[in-house]
């Protein structure tokens, strides 16, 4: 089993700590081999950011994500430039608020999951900062990959000391939403 994920927006939106939960609760709580990589612009807000999250349960012999399981695209830059690198039958989760120029055509060959992430997470947490744990929860269950319980250790492993119920609280509506996704109720 080889599952790759890639997360993608700008600066300062969490797309790599994102990505270092993920590769956490794979490679700690869940006893996997992960290895995750990442890129961004020399711009510590708003320039391009980019983090790919490869999990196995063998060694890993790439260390880079070629055709992604999951995608995330937290930008229009990243949506752009990315789109097209998700495996057919994969899943794409897309900040539709970010995202207003989509490609239905290349849409039509995934499983794609679009909702304005910021917005939720704004209104369940009271901070759009807690928008990539929100995702993080959504992916966690569309995925299957990983269980949600290893996430939540490796949120609370990772997030700023005396942040952990509010993260906590943004994770589990990742998970909601992801659920009702699941269900067809989105």
């Amino acid at each position: 089993m080889r599952k790759e994920i890639l997360f993608s927006g700008f600066g300062g939106q969490g797309v790599i700590l994102a990505s270092v939960i993920v590769g956490r609760a794979a490679a700690v709580y869940e006893g996997l081999y992960a290895v995750q990589t990442q890129a961004y612009g020399p711009e510590s807000r708003g320039g391009a950011s980019k983090a790919e999250v490869v999990i196995s349960d063998e060694p890993i012999d790439y260390p880079k994500a070629l055709s992604p399981d999951c995608a995330v695209f937290f930008s229009q830059e990243a949506y752009d430039k990315y789109l097209h690198l998700v495996k057919e039958g994969g899943i794409a989760i897309i900040e539709s608020d970010l995202v207003p120029h989509r490609h239905p055509e290349m849409e039509r060959r995934l499983k794609v999951y679009a909702l304005p992430l910021t917005e939720i997470a704004e209104e369940t947490t009271g901070l759009s900062l807690t928008m990539n744990i929100l995702t993080v929860g959504l992916l966690t269950r569309l995925s299957s990959v990983l269980s949600g319980e290893s996430i939540e250790k490796a949120v609370l492993d990772a997030v700023p000391r005396g942040t952990e119920q509010l993260n906590l609280k943004a994770l589990h509506k990742g998970f909601e939403l992801g659920d009702k996704a699941l269900r067809g109720e989105l």
